[in-house]
């Protein structure tokens, strides 16, 4: 028999959930419990917080993490037995205080939370040693050209498995087995897995202008003094932000430490492996979804031992078991991307702060564009603000221009002004490059019934099917459901009637051809681009000059540094300004703000023409006086009027189900038997944006709070007070950044 217990908050200090050897313990497995059982260990067990074990739960055995100590009163003969693995391998414990207090903010069961840290289970298995062959000091009888070329590789001293061998000499197995049967190469063992490299500190470091120095100095001064604080590296596109960290993350390998260096997207780390390679003399250890398991198995082994002194990684990273952390940089940290929206809702940008508070360790969020939350920290002095307002060496900041649309003739079915065209022609004319930025995916967003106003729709979705015409399919953005495109209309049946509405990347990019046939163009969006190597080598090719001009989506909006790309043509500008949240306008000014920022990054001067029908709205004003401060402060009142983020804080509620009655009658009894509490107001139930999303019906609820009120704490009293239907679903949100 097991007991289900509670574990400590997560104020709870690392020293005070050590406890002597004994014969039980509480175990948390990564599984949706309410926290850990109770479990007896072998006799003489060191049962310290953080220690893995193999731990049975009906007919199976989990991987298992001794939580603290066993809570229940029953007899060793009625509990089973957990078992610790090989070795006696553990999680630091700094890592499960960490796990404790995401659990405790997300309101979500604590082995939840454990299931991200053991993503890697085989990484506990013992290590496996690899057959290898290394040169004898034997000579074979016989020696043909391919064993010359083999016996010449090997005399280096490496040993190299039969496969690698061959390979790397150009000759066949056969030959590497025959110079193992005459003694030429003998056979030795070689760890599971090649180590790390190891990054050189003192390895082409940049020269810094004045700020970037002062800014380098005070992250390398936090390093230094090994313990938690927070910086926001304020610097405008092309201003050296990498180069500043960079000196931070030296220092930190100087004192022997390890770094996190979050990216918010796969897409963004092709350019970056290769600038931190140009620095430390090695790529970092990378961590995202597109490893294999093998691949993560091997880093998760080199962070848990410390061999991995560099890892780049999406924001699963942050749980990964560093031996000890000396330094987080969160990139681009203002990006949605860093919220997690399915599962385990959580913003890594800020459960990265708290993991650096948990390590003892400095943390740099760096932006051009920063959120409106840790700007607001920064000029309010709780974060330090490391400011770079000017671009590095001979670069300047592009010219932005307003192409007002309301006076701009454009044909019907045209999307690319005369102004634009003009500065295109000018561009290529010149032997530069140019950028077209429309964050559209496919060829059309919607498609439309002329006989009788039809829309096209996702079966299980509540959103329109977006038409891809290179792969002759309608696709749901959403869910991933597709289908052919159809000959006629599936309400009417007229035939001939379906047209494509507006535009997306494929559209911008079939106009372009017809208007600049000669021209080398390639288009980036993540129906183009799958995965790194293609991203790496989409990229390579505009750095190499192979393309004139990029048309694409966010995925080229940041990061990526082209010399010779002069030209920015945003195709629509006020695409996502009212999205009818009250993030829409940072949103669109940080992104355009980013787009624009790839222009003129080199020598020559870059030039950025903003499509726009509403040249008057604020973000536009922003944008084309590069007024950046003013449109954050206006931000920053209109917040503070609404008691919004970061003046008061928001949790939704999302209730979902297959039945759409029983989803909207839970969303009304949650409603009725929402708590009346001083500064909390209950806003809902509303059908959600996508009120039907992969078939599922969603409603939402909305908690604003002011700042100071425990919002955490109130809707645990809220949503333990229901009983509701096993028919519906109830996903909490804790600081929710959109409302889709």
């Amino acid at each position: 028999m097991k007991t289900a217990t509670l574990r400590p908050s997560a104020g709870t200090s690392a020293g005070d959930l050590l406890f002597e050897p004994a014969p039980r313990a509480g175990v948390l497995l990564p599984l949706a419990l309410a926290g850990a059982y109770d479990y007896k260990l072998p006799k003489g067990t060191n049962a310290s917080r953080g220690l893995l074990v193999s731990t049975p739960l009906g007919p199976r055995d989990y991987l298992g993490v001794v939580w603290g100590a066993a809570e229940g009163a029953v007899g060793d003969n009625r509990l089973k037995e957990a078992t610790p693995l090989e070795g006696f391998p553990a999680l630091p414990s700094n890592l499960c205080d960490f796990v404790d207090w995401v659990a405790q903010y997300t309101l979500s069961p604590p082995g939840m939370i454990l299931s991200m840290v053991l993503r890697s289970a085989r990484a506990f298995d013992p290590p496996v040693l690899r057959v290898a062959y290394a040169r004898s000091g034997v000579t074979p009888a016989r020696v043909t050209p391919a064993r010359e070329r083999a016996l010449a590789v090997a005399d280096d001293g490496l040993a190299r498995s039969v496969p690698g061998l061959a390979q790397e000499a150009n000759v066949s197995s056969g030959v590497v087995r025959g110079l193992i049967e005459c003694g030429a190469l003998a056979e030795t063992t070689l760890p599971e897995f090649a180590a790390f490299p190891q990054p050189d500190a003192e390895s082409a470091a940049a020269e810094l202008n004045a700020a970037q120095r002062a800014a380098a100095d005070a992250l390398i001064a936090d390093v230094r003094a090994q313990k938690f604080a927070v910086a926001l590296l304020d610097g405008v596109t092309g201003s050296g932000k990498t180069e500043v960290y960079f000196e931070a993350v030296a220092e930190a390998l100087r004192r022997g430490k390890q770094v996190l260096i979050l990216l918010p997207e796969i897409a963004l780390t092709v350019q970056f492996l290769e600038r931190f390679a140009a620095r430390f003399g090695c790529r970092p250890a990378e961590w995202h979804s597109d490893l294999s398991a093998k691949e993560r198995t091997r880093t998760y082994r080199a962070v848990m031992s410390g061999e991995a002194q560099v890892v780049v990684g999406a924001r699963s990273s942050l749980f990964l078991p560093y031996r000890e952390l000396g330094l987080i940089v969160v990139d681009e940290e203002h990006e949605q991307a860093y919220k997690q929206e399915d599962g385990i809702i959580y913003h890594a940008r800020d459960m990265a702060v708290v993991r650096a508070r948990s390590e003892k360790c400095p943390i740099v969020l760096a932006s051009a564009t920063p959120s409106l939350e840790s700007y607001v920290n920064a000029v309010s002095g709780r974060y330090a603000h490391l400011k770079l307002p000017r671009r590095h060496g001979a670069a300047v900041l592009p010219e932005t221009r307003l192409v007002d649309l309301r006076h701009e003739k454009v044909e019907a079915g045209t999307w690319l002004s005369q102004p634009l065209r003009d500065a295109i022609a000018a561009t290529l004319a010149a032997g530069e490059q140019a950028m077209l930025f429309l964050n559209r995916r496919g060829y059309a967003p919607m498609t439309l019934c002329q006989s009788c106003g039809h829309k096209m729709t996702c079966r299980d979705c509540s959103s329109w099917l977006v038409e891809h015409r290179y792969r002759k399919r309608l696709m749901c953005h959403q869910c991933g459901y597709e289908t052919g495109l159809p000959t006629k209309c599936p309400a009417c049946e007229a035939e001939g009637t379906l047209i494509a509405c507006g535009p997306g990347v494929e559209r911008v990019a079939e106009e372009f051809a017809a208007v600049f046939p000669d021209a080398r163009v390639a288009i980036a969006s993540s129906d183009t681009m799958h995965g790194p190597q293609e991203t790496q080598a989409a990229i390579r090719a505009m750095a190499k000059h192979e393309i004139d001009v990029l048309i694409g989506t966010q995925i080229v909006a940041k990061g990526h540094h082209f010399p010779q790309l002069t030209l920015v043509g945003v195709i629509d500008a006020d695409l996502g300004g009212s999205d009818g949240d009250l993030r829409a306008r940072e949103r669109t000014f940080q992104l355009l703000h980013q787009v624009a920022g790839r222009a003129g990054r080199a020598e020559k001067p870059g030039l950025v023409l903003m499509q726009t029908r509403n040249p008057g709205d604020m973000v536009m004003k922003a944008l084309a006086s590069g007024d950046r401060d003013s449109f954050y402060e206006q931000e920053r009142q209109y917040r503070e009027r609404a008691a919004a983020p970061p003046f008061g804080r928001l949790a939704a509620v999302i209730v979902s189900g297959a039945d759409s009655e029983a989803v909207v009658e839970a969303g009304k009894m949650l409603a009725k038997a929402a708590p009346a509490a001083k500064g909390v107001k209950i806003w809902g139930p509303t059908p959600a944006f996508y009120h039907l999303l992969r078939g599922m019906t969603r409603e939402r609820l909305l908690v604003q709070a002011e700042r100071g009120i425990d919002v955490q704490a109130y809707l645990r009293e809220w949503l333990s007070a229901v009983k509701l239907s096993n028919k519906v679903r109830i996903a909490v949100d804790v600081d929710p950044v959109s409302f889709f």
